[in-house]
């Protein structure tokens, strides 16, 4: 029996379990202090903090940290990698710390589980992070020479769901052709060939809008708007990436309100009904890059608890094949599944540097 702790870290909360095996022991979900948060001027800051959060949750729990065969950290912003399970050592910690692009709150999982398990000779590892890039050489051309297409997606749950799918399906995730979409406060949609996922929006930049977030803009209006001196940089990148889709539109990032608005406001009906017909127009074009028939189309994220929206995606692109709906994510299995299968020998643990660009 193996034990493993998970650790993954959002803006405002972090998530722990303990997993033996594929059973999770326990598990707790700590909000942070906002007030406090806003006093780091940087995530990595929030470490220390964080990190003695964990320690008293494991304290209250009656573990140690010797009691652990490893610890599974949600995986930061790092070069493009494989998807896989990745073993975090000095070299991927001095990226996170000091080199990654983007000051992004995944970053914190790795230099916390390996800072709480390196003095005690326990393994830290990374899971299929958010830099996952698998994509085709075509996907790759934004039209520009200057600018290539990045690959930064919710790849840990999108991979966790496809090899669930695939399970119940009897095959192996390696030869099934699906598309995936996470709807989650930004959106990611996602062509997986063969277990790889050969194209994928910037879930940042580009596909649908969605609760917070604009997706793709128009470049020309985008120019305007950037050189107009209403904004600096910084203001402009946040209005787009927490001040956009839904909120600001309605006044809200929360679907389960904006589905109630429909009811009484044809504005709110307009909206919700773009949304949905956005990701289903994101859904198809990931159907047609994948050259065959879909084995599953796959929906997942927090958005796909709300049924009545799935529904209107689902009435745009259940033509294109079959359709599975699993509502919420897969995050903290996803963590512990992956390194359970380099300590089982099922998988060859990668490591950073090996890869990198």
């Amino acid at each position: 029996m193996y034990r493993i702790l998970v650790i993954n870290p959002g803006s405002s909360s972090t998530k722990i379990a303990v997993f033996e095996d594929e059973r999770k022991v326990c598990e707790d979900r700590i909000y942070h202090d906002l007030g406090k948060l806003k006093n780091f001027k940087r995530v990595m800051d929030q470490e220390p903090l964080r990190r003695n959060a964990i320690e008293r949750f494991l304290e209250n729990n009656n573990y140690r940290i010797e009691d652990f065969d490893a610890i599974a950290a949600r995986g930061g912003i790092l070069e493009p990698v494989p998807g896989g399970t990745y073993v975090v050592d000095d070299h991927m910690l001095d990226y996170l710390l000091n080199h990654s692009p983007v000051d992004h709150v995944s970053n914190l999982a790795a230099v916390i589980g390996y800072r709480l398990g390196r003095p005690h000779g326990i393994p830290c590892f990374v899971v299929d992070p958010v830099s996952v890039d698998e994509m085709c050489d075509e996907a790759r051309f934004s039209g520009i020479p200057e600018i290539e297409r990045k690959s930064y997606s919710h790849a840990l749950n999108i991979k966790a769901v496809a090899r669930k799918v695939a399970e119940e399906m009897g095959r192996s995730f390696e030869e099934v052709n699906m598309v995936v979409a996470h709807l989650g406060s930004g959106i990611s949609v996602s062509a997986l060939k063969n277990g790889r996922m050969i194209d994928v929006n910037n879930a940042n930049d580009e596909g649908p809008f969605s609760v917070e977030r604009t997706g793709e803009l128009p470049v020309g209006d985008v120019v305007k708007t950037a050189y107009s001196g209403t904004y600096s940089a910084e203001d402009l990148k946040r209005e787009f990436t927490r001040s956009g889709g839904l909120i600001s539109y309605l006044g809200t990032g929360d679907l389960k309100k904006a589905m109630n608005m429909m009811e009484s406001s044809d504005k709110a009906r307009l909206i919700v009904e773009a949304m949905a017909y956005q990701i289903a127009k994101e859904i198809g074009g990931m159907c047609a890059v994948l050259g065959k028939k879909p084995d599953a189309i796959v929906i997942t994220g927090g958005m796909a608890q709300e049924r009545r929206f799935v529904d209107m995606i689902v009435d745009c692109v259940g033509r294109f094949g079959k359709v599975k709906v699993i509502p919420g994510d897969m995050e903290m299995e996803a963590l512990a599944l992956g390194v359970l299968r380099v300590l089982r020998g099922e998988e060859e643990a990668r490591y950073f540097q090996r890869v990198m660009r």
